[in-house]
């Protein structure tokens, strides 16, 4: 068997995404990896042979330390689907004859459902051909869409800035007291958890927002216009948060009624943004009324200054229980979080098949919305709360944060 580790981060990248990697190189040094590499953008820049030794750049621990507080990926990142390894088997003769030059043992992906969908197809062709290469996933999104885990690494980072920021557009959208509309625009392709934490915003300091609107939800323009106009009957100034995948009855996203161009990455996902664009367009001509669009954009998952220290603390412990099962034997499987209580907050790690987490998407209950879908229950609360508590500050230098990068 291999004697050294690699490891890469795939897709999206997160605040807490490094925290992970540190995981996995700590652990995997721990029980005996002579060298733990870092592929550099993921499987595809390892098609290129492009990896480093990561001891070279994570020299002490307080190169760790910044690591866990430095966002987006440190290795780079990549979008690259492989293709089905029983019709085309030539990418995976080349990965596997550059990982046995590496001589590699344990392979690590940190990613999402695309990234889960990599290992997947990774551990079967290694099974194929008898490699006793072990291949582990280790869950990472923001979009929290990954089945199984109870949350993945990096929503609560992001659901605590989203939380954050639209307190502080409520402020600023409220403080004329004229009709005004201000709709936010959030990112989540399929599934609305993103968009849901905008209800964190509500408490004893702030009214909150005043709609949200989920891809759960079939998005009804009409209906749509008929609600604001019913808010702006009570209070003038409104603040609604709405996904940037809100589809329309029919299966077309929102957005596509816009003129945008779309662009496509390699596994077939369009670009969506300018949602909040064109529905700010469409109230301001239906009602007459000033409004604003804002889209939060990448800030929501390279907010590193305002990362959940229940978020960097859970993402290391992924990385550290995927590299442990690695060694203990395990293969084809994802790190998951398991909820014991919520009242005190506890969560262990478990190990799940890849076959359970690849390609699947966790949507939000419909039964966590009011009646009328336009607002979150106490009950998505309760669930949403206990992951943005608390705070890790970066290390400052000279008035701002202080990063580590290749």
């Amino acid at each position: 068997m291999g004697k050294n580790a690699i490891v890469g981060q795939s897709g999206g990248p997160t605040a807490v995404i490094n925290s992970s990697l540190a995981g996995v190189y700590e652990s995997c040094k721990k029980h005996g990896a002579q060298v733990v590499y870092g592929m550099c953008n993921g499987v595809a820049g390892l098609l290129e042979q492009r990896v480093i030794d990561l001891s070279t750049v994570l020299k002490d621990d307080l190169d760790i330390e910044l690591l866990k507080r430095t966002p987006s990926s440190f290795l780079g990142s990549c979008r690259y689907k492989l293709p089905d390894w029983q019709t085309d088997p030539q990418v995976y003769e080349q990965l596997f004859e550059i990982l046995k030059e590496l001589d590699i043992g344990w392979f690590f992906y940190i990613g999402g459902n695309d990234s889960m969908d990599t290992i997947g197809k990774l551990s079967e062709y290694g099974a194929s051909i008898g490699s006793d290469i072990r291949f582990m996933g280790v869950p990472k999104t923001i979009d929290n869409d990954l089945m199984i885990t109870d949350h993945t690494p990096g929503y609560g980072s992001a659901a605590k800035y989203i939380g954050v920021v639209m307190k502080e557009i409520i402020r600023d959208a409220t403080v004329y007291g004229t009709k005004y509309v201000t709709i936010v625009e959030i990112m989540g392709r399929n599934a609305g958890w993103l968009t849901a934490a905008a209800a964190l915003a509500k408490g004893p300091d702030c009214e909150g927002v005043d709609m949200i609107c989920l891809p759960e939800v079939p998005f009804d323009v009409e209906h749509f216009i008929d609600k604001v106009r019913a808010l702006q009957a009570v209070k003038p100034s409104i603040v609604i948060a709405v996904s940037e995948g809100v589809k329309l009855p029919d299966g077309r996203y929102v957005c596509e009624l816009s003129d945008d161009v779309r662009a496509v990455d390699a596994f077939g996902h369009k670009n969506l943004t300018g949602t909040a664009r064109f529905m700010a367009n469409l109230v301001a001509r239906s009602l007459d009324t000033k409004t604003r669009c804002i889209e939060l954009s990448t800030l929501q998952r390279c907010a590193g200054h305002m990362t959940s220290r229940t978020d960097v603390t859970e993402a290391y412990q992924v990385g550290g229980a995927a590299a442990l099962a690695a060694f203990e034997g395990h293969t084809g499987e994802m790190v998951a979080l398991k909820r014991i209580s919520s009242n005190p907050y506890q969560c262990v790690t478990e190990l799940h098949p890849i076959s359970e987490v690849a390609n699947l998407e966790k949507k939000v209950p419909l039964e966590w919305m009011n009646e009328a879908h336009t607002q979150m229950t106490d009950a998505f609360l309760d669930y949403a709360k206990p992951l943005i508590q608390a705070e890790l500050s970066p290390l400052y230098i000279a008035g701002l944060p202080h990063h580590i990068y290749m």
